[in-house]
């Protein structure tokens, strides 16, 4: 007999590793979301009260698979003898084997899945919440924050496009290539805003952002913001395990690039060849270029900061958002002197009061030239930060400032 605690955590961390990918097994065969939810939510539930009698089993993922199966099999058939007009069971039995054959198909239909939530049927500004929750597993409360919507409304939405999906009859398979180019935008997207959004210390859900952008830059070798996004997470993650040292967060200026994945750098600076040799340079481009720049290091060479600035002015140009305009304003004030990159900051003040990197940017330029303000705008930044070793490494410069006091 095993104990309960451990048999919890190899079921939170089967969940956690595993949810996302099962979800989209299940629903492939019958598109409804909700049910493979369900059912993989009741497989769950039996694991705990089995596997403190039985012992975790030696495949946990697939044992829930084949209990969410079964019980996706009873209600299609309890389904299939309600209806007045009846369903052919037999049928959707033989499709969901078929799908469910062996736990390898998984990152397959996961990408399918994905192509799925970025239908046309489905409204454009939800596909992307969608997708990060249903393929790669965001909670719904960090997805309501980062798309500043309250929690129950984002629920909502994405409840209704769930369902959307069932009614739709929307077929889980990757379109034709023609209509590739209509949806793969919003894939990326996505794809992107689960790297983006992963706070883990151990990048577990970037990981999983790289494996999905590796597979669509070979399944579009010519879409060329596919292959940078794929670069770009790859030089990012190359970086990831001299992020957090000690569990205590290093700003990436400080980090020792013997730490840093040299096959990560080379993978994501292949695929970003590979990407500006297409000719269509755009964001994700600009972006894992910016990440090559810094990743330059890791030889003993000494980072471009005047490359640093165009590149952040040329990614503000085609994605002016919060971030690229922040981060342009942090490599000003690198190149050019923290005045200068607090001018540039102080020019999106009033849109930026929630945005995190604004303050923890803002606080380290006034820092730079000794104003008494950095204080305050470490005191809102540390208050905005989810990433506890960042937080704690903002703490620790503030209380440093609180020790120093004036000059």
């Amino acid at each position: 007999m095993t104990d309960a605690a451990s048999v919890s955590a190899a079921a939170a961390s089967v969940v956690r590793r595993s949810a996302a990918r099962l979800i989209a097994l299940l629903a492939a065969p019958t598109r409804d979301i909700p049910l493979a939810e369900d059912v993989l939510a009741d497989a769950v539930e039996r694991a705990l009260l089995r596997w403190p009698v039985d012992g975790v089993p030696d495949n946990p993922e697939a044992w829930l698979l084949t209990v969410a199966r079964n019980r996706q099999r009873d209600l299609l058939g309890g389904a299939a003898r309600t209806r007045s007009a009846p369903l052919d069971e037999e049928s959707v039995m033989h499709t969901i084997d078929d799908a469910l054959e062996g736990i390898d198909a998984i990152p397959d239909k996961r990408l399918e899945l994905l192509y799925v939530c970025a239908h046309p049927a489905i409204d454009p500004g939800i596909r992307t919440p969608l997708m990060l929750q249903t393929v790669l597993g965001v909670d719904a409360a960090v997805i309501a924050r980062a798309f500043a919507v309250p929690e129950s409304a984002m629920a909502q939405r994405l409840v209704r496009a769930k369902r959307r999906i069932k009614l739709a009859g929307i077929p889980f398979v990757v379109p034709t290539k023609r209509d590739l180019a209509g949806r793969t935008s919003a894939v990326l997207e996505a794809v992107y805003g689960a790297y983006a959004l992963d706070s883990t210390e151990s990048g577990e859900l970037a990981f999983e952002a790289l494996h999905l952008a590796m597979t669509t830059a070979t399944l579009l070798p010519d879409d060329a913001e596919a292959a940078g996004l794929a670069a770009l997470i790859a030089l990012s993650l190359a970086r990831v395990d001299a992020r957090v040292v000690s569990g205590e967060y290093v700003p990436l200026d400080g980090q020792d690039t013997a730490l840093w994945s040299r096959p990560l750098i080379e993978t994501g600076e292949r695929m970003l060849t590979h990407a500006f040799a297409l000719g269509r340079p755009g964001r994700f481009q600009l972006e894992a270029a910016i990440q090559s720049a810094h990743d330059s290091r890791i030889d003993g060479g000494v980072v471009d900061v005047r490359a640093l600035v165009d590149l952040h002015a040329a990614l503000v140009a085609v994605q002016p958002t919060l971030g690229s305009r922040v981060a342009h304003a942090a490599a000003v004030g690198r190149a050019d002197g923290a005045s200068a990159g607090l001018d540039v900051l102080e020019a999106m003040a009033p849109a930026a009061e929630r945005f995190q990197p604004y303050w923890a940017t803002k606080a380290h330029l006034l820092e730079a030239i000794g104003a008494p303000e950095s204080s305050a705008a470490y005191a809102r930044a540390i208050e905005l930060c989810d990433d506890p070793p960042a937080r704690r490494h903002l703490e620790r410069r503030r209380a440093a400032l609180e020790t120093a006091g004036p000059d």
